[in-house]
């Protein structure tokens, strides 16, 4: 590797390089963008005594295990109808995939709580109310 100054710089070995901690906090961060950006998943409308206050995306809770194992707790909105058991393999995966590609964590413990099923049809229903 060449250096700003030109000069050839080698990179110390693996084990002398020190180490590379990441945040419990950005792993559910990316936890919860994969859950989110799945096809199955939907928002839920948030109230607050019986009004609309926004809208809420699926939220983790991730519990390190071991130096680069992970376990994750999620709880998320499905699409209705759907295949649910496949919509959460195919979450389960895509999560699996983006925590390996960049922390290098695995994801060992996966468990999933679906609380609520949501219409296509009544998603469209609430965004054309939205319109102003």
């Amino acid at each position: 590797m060449t250096g700003a100054t030109g000069m050839s710089t080698t990179l110390a070995e693996p084990e002398d390089r020190g180490t590379l901690e990441v945040d419990p906090s950005v792993l559910r961060k990316i936890v919860e963008y994969a859950a989110d950006t799945a096809p199955a998943t939907r928002h839920r409308t948030r109230r607050l005594a019986g009004v609309d206050v926004g809208e809420a995306g699926p939220s983790a809770k991730v519990v390190t295990r071991t130096a680069d194992e992970v376990d994750v707790r999620l709880w998320l909105a499905l699409s209705y109808p759907g295949p649910v058991r496949a919509a959460v393999a195919e979450i389960r995966e895509r999560i699996a995939a983006d925590l390996l590609r960049m922390t290098g964590h695995r994801v060992g413990r996966f468990t999933v709580e679906v609380d609520a099923l949501q219409s296509d049809r009544a998603s469209a229903r609430a965004q054309t109310a939205r319109v102003h």
